[in-house]
C-alpha cells in the first residue's frame, strides 16, 4: 500500500493567500490520473508551518474526500509539541486518512529518549499506521538507527520518510528494523539510489509537477527495468535541481501555478521565488516537456 511515488502535495492558494479549494481538488484528481501511488497533504511542502489548525484539518479532509479511496492518503500530523501532534493525528484518523506522517520535533532538540517517547505517545493515541519523518536539515536533530529500531517494535509505527540523503541509512535501517519496515526516500535526487539500497518508494516534491514521470520511474524499477528507471531519473535531474533552487516550496509552488493549480503565492516568512529562479524553473519544465 505504501510504495512507489507519493506526492508531497503543495497547498494551492489564491492571490490573497486563502486556500484554493477548487484547485486543490483538481490537483488531487490530476495527481491520481497521472499515476501517483499516494498523496501526502499538509507536510512541509504543503506549508503546514503557516496553516492554522483549522486550515490543516480542512486540507486533510479535502484530500481524503478527493482521493475517494483510489490511492492512500498519508496526512501530515507533526509538531514540536507532542500534545499538538496527537491532536492532528487523531483528527487525520477521524477524517479517514490511511496513515500519518510525523516529523521529528523541530527547535526543541529532544534527546533520542525524547524522540522515542514522542513517537510512542502519538502511536498509542491512534490505530493508523505512523511514518517517522526524519529530516535533520530542517529539524536539526537526526533520529538514530537504534531509536528507529526501538520504535519499529511498536505495532503501528510502520516506516520512515528518510530525508537524510545518506544512502547507507536504508541499509542500516533494514538490518535494525527488518525488511517489512517501509522506507520512503524524502530526497528526489537520490530516490533511485535509495531504492537500490533497499527503499520502497519516495515522498516527492518534484512529483507535484511531474507525477507521471516519477510514477513511471518507480514502476520501471519494480518491474526490473533498471535502464528505463535510470533514463527517467536522468531526465528529471534538471527539474529536481530547479525545485530546490530556493527554499521549498517556493519553486514548486511557482511551477504548480504555471500548470494552473493555484496562484504563485506562499505565506510569509517565505516569499515568491526571484525572477532568476522563476526562469530556471520554467526552463527545466520545458526541458522535461511539462511546458510547451
Amino acid at each position: 500500500m505504501f510504495q512507489g511515488s507519493f506526492t508531497a502535495l503543495v497547498t494551492p492558494m489564491c492571490d490573497d493567500g486563502r486556500i484554493d479549494d477548487e484547485a486543490f481538488v483538481r490537483f488531487v484528481d490530476w495527481q491520481i490520473a497521472e499515476g501517483s501511488n499516494g498523496i501526502v497533504p499538509v507536510g512541509t511542502t504543503g506549508e503546514s508551518p503557516t496553516l492554522s489548525h483549522d486550515e490543516h484539518k480542512h486540507v486533510v479532509e479535502m484530500a481524503v474526500k478527493a482521493a475517494r479511496g483510489r490511492v492512500p492518503v498519508m496526512a501530515g500530523a507533526g509538531s514540536n509539541s507532542t500534545a499538538e501532534a496527537i491532536g492532528l493525528a487523531r483528527h487525520a484518523e477521524a477524517a479517514g486518512a490511511d496513515a500519518v506522517l510525523v516529523v521529528t520535533p523541530y527547535y526543541n532538540k529532544p534527546t533520542q529518549e525524547g524522540l522515542f517517547r514522542h513517537y510512542q505517545a502519538i502511536a498509542e493515541s491512534i490505530t493508523l499506521p505512523l511514518f517517522i519523518y526524519n529530516i535533520p536539515g530542517r529539524s536539526v536533530i537526526d533520529m538514530s538507527v537504534e531509536t528507529m529500531a526501538r520504535l519499529a517494535a511498536i505495532k503501528n509505527i510502520v516506516g520512515v520518510k528518510d530525508a537524510t540523503a545518506n544512502l547507507t541509512r536504508p541499509l542500516q535501517v533494514t538490518r535494525a528494523c527488518g525488511k517489512d519496515f517501509i522506507q520512503l526516500s524524502g530526497e528526489d535526487h537520490t530516490a533511485l539510489a535509495y531504492l537500490a539500497s533497499g527503499g520502497h518508494g519516495c515522498i516527492s516534491v518534484t512529483a507535484n509537477v511531474a507525477p507521471r514521470l516519477c510514477a513511471e520511474m518507480h514502476a520501471a524499477w519494480s518491474k526490473g527495468d533498471i535502464k528505463a528507471a535510470m533514463r527517467i531519473q536522468q531526465c528529471l535531474v534538471p527539474l529536481h535541481d530547479a525545485m530546490f533552487c530556493e527554499s521549498n516550496p517556493g519553486p514548486v509552488k511557482y511551477a504548480a501555478s504555471l500548470l494552473g493549480f493555484g496562484a504563485n503565492h506562499v505565506r510569509l516568512p517565505l516569499v515568491p521565488v526571484l525572477a532568476a529562479s522563476a526562469q530556471r524553473v520554467e526552463a527545466a519544465m520545458r526541458e522535461v516537456g511539462l511546458l510547451n
